[in-house]
C-alpha cells in the first residue's frame, strides 16, 4: 500500500542536508520490519539515518519541530526504528509535550523494555507520578520486565506520590530481580521510604548498602531533615564527612534545612560561607534554604538580600521570603510583597496566599483584610479549605467576627480545623455563648473536637465570667480522649483567678498532674493584681522570675499590684530589680487605620503632623467627660505622684489620642478601630464606654488579652477582662 503523506514545507529551521534530501511520495513503501529499519534507508544512503534523526531531535526547540521530523520519520520508513522512537520520546519528554510523546510509544508496535523506560522517565520527570506508576503496571502486564534504568524512574514516582504500597512492592521486585546490589536503585528506595515518613525503613535499607555514595548519604540525610529530625540528619552528616565524602549542593541543602529548624544560626552561618566558596551560593534551591534559615532565625533583612539579588520567578523563594516577613512581625512588608508577586504576573500558591493571610492577620488592618477576601473571591482558593480556616482567624483577629462568620458559613467542607478557628475567634472577642452554642452544632454534624477547639471554649468562658460551663468543659476533655496541655491549665486557673477564686486557682495548680509554666503562673500573677492579693502574687512573681527572668510584662504586674495597694517600697524595690537586670517597660502605643494608612501613637504623642488639632480634640473630649460626671481612676496609675500629675498621666494614654484623631479624620458615626500594644487600663475602658454614647461612635480595640466592642456606653467584655 502506497502511504500519502503532506510534508510541511517550512523546513528552514533545521541542517542544510535535511532539506536536500530528496523525497518521492509517490511510490514509497515504508518499512515495517523493525529488523530492516536498522540498515541504511535506501533513500538516504549517503548519511547515517539514526545519527542524522537523532541530531534534529536533539536541535528540536518546540512542538513544530517535532512534527517536521515525525512527518520525516513516517515518510522515511523509521517509524517503527526503536532507538529513533526512544530518542523522539526523550526529547518530547524534555520539552513538556508529553503528550506527543505518548502518542508516539502508543504508536509503536510491541515497545521492549527501553521505549517504556523512555516514556516512564518522561512522565516522572514532568512529575506526573499517578501516570508514570500506571505505565509501569501496564508494563509488567504486557509482560515486559523492568532493567536498572526502569526502576529509579519509578521509585521517584512513587515517592512523589507518597504511594507507599506501591513502592513496597516494586522494593519486593528488586530483591526478585536481582538488582539489591545496585546502588542506584537502592538509594530510589531509600528515597521512596523517606518521602512516606518511613524513615526506620529508610535507615535500614541506607545501612544495607555495600558502596554508598554521595546519592546514598544525601538520600538518608534528607530522610531524617525532612521528616523531623534534624538533630539525627546532622549526626549522619558528620559521620559522612569522617569517611571523607564531599558534599554536594543537595546534601547542603539538607543540612541547612537541618539547622534551621534547631535553629543553629551559628553553624548555618558557617556554611553559608561554605556555599559561597564552592561558588554555589546562586543555586535556587541553596538560595530558598539559606533565605529561610535566616528569616527563621528572626535576621529577615539579610533574608531579604539574600532574595534582592536572585531575580527569580520560584514561587518557594517568595514564599519563603513572604512567610518570613509575616511571622517576624513584619506585616506590611509581607502584604507589599505579596502585592508585587502579583503585580509580576506571578501565580500564588495555597502557601503564598496562607502567609499573607496571616500578615494581614497581624497587622489587624480590617481594611487590608477585606483586599485580602476579595482576593480570594476571585482566585482558585475559594473554596480552599485551608485557606478558609486562615481568612476566619484573619477577619477575627481585625476585628470583624461578622465576617469571621461568613467565610465559616460559606465554607462548604469544614474539618475540625475551622470548627475550631471560628470558636477561638469567639473567644478573643469574649462571645461565650456563640463559641458554646457553636461547639454544640459541631457535635452534631458529627466532628470530635480537639485541643485547639477546648482553647478556645475555655477562652470565651474566662473572658465571660463562665466558671461553671468552663469547669464543665474542661471536665469534658477526657471524653474524647484528649490529655490538657499547659494551656489549658492556665485558662482554667484564669478562669477562676478572674472570678476571683484565688483559693481554688492556686489548689488547682498544686494538683496539677504537670509543673506549672509561664502561662499558668501569669495568669495567677494577673489575677493576684485584680483582687489586690499580695501574698500570692508574691509568690507567683517569684516562680515566674525563676523560669522568665527577662519577661518584663511579670516585673510590671507586680508593681502594679504594690501600686494598687500604695506598698510604693514594694515599686521601688521592683523597679531597682529591673535596673540590675537591663529591663525597662514596654511603651504603650496604639494604631488607628485611617484610609488605609495606620497611624501609631504613643503617651503624650505630639510627632504627628496634626498633633494640635489631634490634642484640642482630645481637650474636648475630655471637657465633655467631665460634664457626663466621669471621674478618673486613679488606682490605674502605676506609680506615687501629684494628683495632677496622676491626671495628666491617665489624660494621655496613647488609645485616648488614636481616638481623638479618628473623630477628627472621619465621618460622623463611623466606626473606630483601635489596636494596642498592652492591656487596656481601668481608667481608659471607662472613659472609652463613656465616648462611645457621647460621640454616637462604636469603637473597637484590640488590647493585648481581647477585643473591646464599645457601644452606647456599654462595652461587650461586660467590665470583665
Amino acid at each position: 500500500m502506497v502511504r500519502s503523506l503532506t510534508i510541511p514545507k517550512t523546513l528552514t529551521t533545521f541542517p542544510r542536508i535535511y532539506l536536500s534530501t530528496k523525497i518521492q511520495t509517490s511510490n514509497l513503501q515504508p518499512f515495517t520490519d523493525p529488523e530492516l529499519t536498522n540498515r541504511r534507508n535506501i533513500y538516504d544512503s549517503d548519511f547515517n539515518s539514526e545519527s542524522f534523526y537523532t541530531s534534529l531531535l536533539d536541535r528540536s526547540t518546540c512542538r513544530r519541530h517535532l512534527h517536521q521530523i515525525h512527518s520525516r520519520i513516517i515518510v522515511t520508513g523509521f517509524h517503527c526504528n526503536g532507538f529513533i522512537v526512544t530518542k523522539f520520546i526523550h526529547i518530547s519528554s524534555n520539552l513538556g509535550e508529553i503528550s506527543y510523546a505518548r502518542k508516539l510509544f502508543d504508536e509503536f508496535p510491541e515497545p521492549y523494555v527501553f521505549l517504556w523506560n523512555a516514556i516512564i522517565r518522561g512522565y516522572s520527570k514532568q512529575n506526573m507520578f499517578k501516570e508514570a506508576i500506571t505505565l509501569y503496571t501496564q508494563m509488567q502486564k504486557a509482560g515486559v520486565g523492568p532493567d536498572c534504568f526502569t526502576l529509579p524512574h519509578v521509585l521517584k514516582a512513587c515517592g512523589g506520590a507518597a504511594a507507599l504500597k506501591v513502592g513496597k512492592a516494586v522494593h519486593g521486585q528488586i530483591f526478585r530481580r536481582g538488582f539489591e546490589a545496585d546502588v542506584f536503585v537502592q538509594n530510589g528506595v531509600v528515597s521512596v521510604y523517606a518521602k512516606c515518613g518511613r524513615v526506620d525503613n529508610a535507615r535500614i535499607v541506607f545501612e544495607g548498602l555495600g558502596d554508598r555514595t554521595i546519592v546514598s548519604w544525601t538520600s538518608i540525610i534528607s530522610a531524617y531533615a525532612q521528616n523531623g529530625q534534624p538533630v539525627e540528619a546532622l549526626r549522619i552528616f558528620k559521620t559522612m564527612r569522617s569517611y571523607g565524602m564531599q558534599p554536594d549542593w543537595i546534601t547542603l541543602v539538607s543540612v541547612i534545612s537541618a539547622y534551621t529548624d534547631i535553629e543553629d544560626l551559628a553553624q548555618g552561618k558557617s556554611f553559608h560561607s561554605c556555599v559561597i566558596k564552592i561558588g554555589l551560593e546562586f543555586e535556587p534551591d541553596l538560595r530558598i534554604a539559606l533565605t529561610t534559615l535566616y528569616a527563621k532565625c528572626g535576621h529577615v533583612m539579610i533574608a531579604k538580600s539574600l532574595f534582592d539579588e536572585m531575580e527569580t520567578s520560584n514561587v518557594i523563594m517568595w514564599n519563603t521570603m513572604i512567610s518570613g516577613f509575616a511571622k517576624n512581625g513584619y506585616s506590611n512588608e509581607a502584604i507589599t510583597l505579596f502585592q508585587k508577586m502579583l503585580s509580576k504576573k506571578l501565580t500564588p500558591d495555597s502557601v503564598t496566599v496562607c502567609s499573607t493571610i496571616l500578615a494581614c492577620a497581624h497587622l489587624g488592618s480590617l481594611e487590608e483584610a477585606r483586599k485580602m477576601g476579595e482576593y480570594i473571591d476571585k482566585s482558585n482558593y475559594k473554596f480552599d479549605v485551608f485557606v478558609n480556616t486562615a481568612l476566619i482567624d484573619m477577619y477575627a483577629k481585625c476585628g470583624s467576627i461578622h465576617l469571621a462568620r461568613k467565610v465559616f458559613d460559606e465554607t462548604k467542607t469544614k474539618d475540625i480545623v475551622v470548627w475550631s478557628a471560628m470558636i477561638v475567634g469567639y473567644g478573643l472577642h469574649g462571645k461565650a455563648q456563640e463559641a458554646i452554642n457553636l461547639f454544640h452544632l459541631m457535635k452534631q454534624a458529627n466532628v470530635s473536637p480537639n485541643d485547639v477547639t477546648f482553647i478556645g471554649l475555655l477562652t470565651s468562658c474566662n473572658h465571660a465570667g463562665l466558671v461553671e460551663e468552663g469547669w464543665g468543659i474542661f471536665n469534658s476533655m477526657k471524653e474524647y480522649g484528649i490529655v490538657p496541655r499547659h494551656q489549658h491549665y492556665a485558662c482554667v486557673v484564669d478562669l477562676l483567678g478572674r472570678a476571683g477564686c484565688l483559693d481554688k486557682a492556686y489548689e488547682f495548680i498544686t494538683n496539677m498532674p504537670i509543673k506549672p509554666g509561664v502561662s499558668i503562673w501569669g495568669a495567677l500573677l494577673s489575677a493576684s493584681r485584680i483582687y489586690r492579693h499580695v501574698a500570692l502574687g508574691e509568690y507567683s512573681a517569684e516562680q515566674l522570675f525563676s523560669l522568665d527572668p527577662y519577661n518584663t510584662g511579670h516585673y510590671v504586674q507586680l508593681s502594679n499590684l504594690y501600686a494598687s495597694v500604695y506598698m510604693w517600697s514594694g515599686v521601688a524595690r521592683v523597679r531597682v530589680l529591673m535596673k540590675e537586670r537591663g529591663l525597662s517597660k514596654d511603651m504603650g502605643c496604639s494604631m488607628i487605620e485611617i484610609e488605609g494608612k495606620l497611624h501609631v501613637f504613643r503617651m503624650g504623642d505630639r510627632s504627628h503632623p496634626r498633633s494640635d488639632e489631634i490634642f484640642e480634640e482630645h481637650k474636648r473630649l475630655d471637657r465633655r467627660l467631665k460634664e457626663a460626671g466621669f471621674v478618673a481612676d486613679m488606682e490605674s496609675v502605676l506609680h506615687d505622684l501629684s494628683y495632677e500629675d496622676m491626671e495628666e498621666s491617665l489624660w494621655n494614654h496613647s488609645e485616648r489620642l488614636a481616638i481623638a484623631y479618628g473623630i477628627i479624620s472621619t465621618p460622623f458615626g463611623t466606626t473606630l478601630r483601635i489596636t494596642k500594644n498592652l492591656r487596656a487600663c481601668v481608667n481608659c475602658h471607662a472613659a472609652i464606654k463613656l465616648i462611645s454614647r457621647l460621640e454616637k461612635r462604636e469603637i473597637v480595640v484590640r488590647d493585648a488579652n481581647r477585643f473591646h466592642h464599645f457601644k452606647d456606653g456599654e462595652c461587650s467584655c461586660g467590665d470583665y477582662w
